[in-house]
């Protein structure tokens, strides 16, 4: 049950770009809460997923002694609805969120890379793709109101 948490549904066992499957796969689910609930759904959904992931990582870690397996895509899942939460709710976004979160999340500039290398455990796992996502969605909600402005997308 803890292996079809953290692959998210299996997503995370596609042998090619698993990350990048997950952060789709969460973006999608992103999308039906946020048409069939709202933000504060998403928003509460996140913080649920990440203190799951965080004991469930925990414990996968210690069954199968490895480290932040490849397969593990729920901190990619609550990276990206973090972001798309911050960022907003349109096709727009969520696209920009996505994009943004997926940068962040390969090249780990800065706090992401350290959290990355020196925070261990569930706590590391989740903790680089939540500040990956606050980041992202900032720039997302930054660039959408730049788009905005210059009359490149419809409030």
């Amino acid at each position: 049950m803890i292996r079809l948490f953290i692959t998210f549904f299996y997503v995370g066992l596609i042998p090619f770009a698993p990350g990048t499957f997950g952060s789709i796969a969460g973006a999608v689910v992103a999308y039906f809460v946020l048409v069939f609930f709202s933000s504060t759904t998403l928003f509460l959904a996140t913080i649920l997923i990440t203190l799951l992931g965080v004991s469930a990582i925990n414990s996968y870690e210690k069954a199968t002694n490895s480290h932040d397996h490849k397969s593990i895509v729920i901190d990619e899942v609550a990276g990206v609805w973090l972001s798309i939460v911050l960022s907003g709710a349109t096709l727009t976004q969520m696209a920009l969120s996505l994009v943004f979160f997926r940068i962040f999340d390969i090249l780990k500039p800065s706090i992401i890379g350290r959290i990355d290398k020196n925070v261990g455990g569930g706590l590391g796992v989740m903790g680089d793709d939540i500040v990956a996502g606050f980041f992202a969605g900032i720039m997302s909600a930054l660039c959408y109101g730049v788009m905005m402005k210059f009359g490149f997308v419809l409030p």
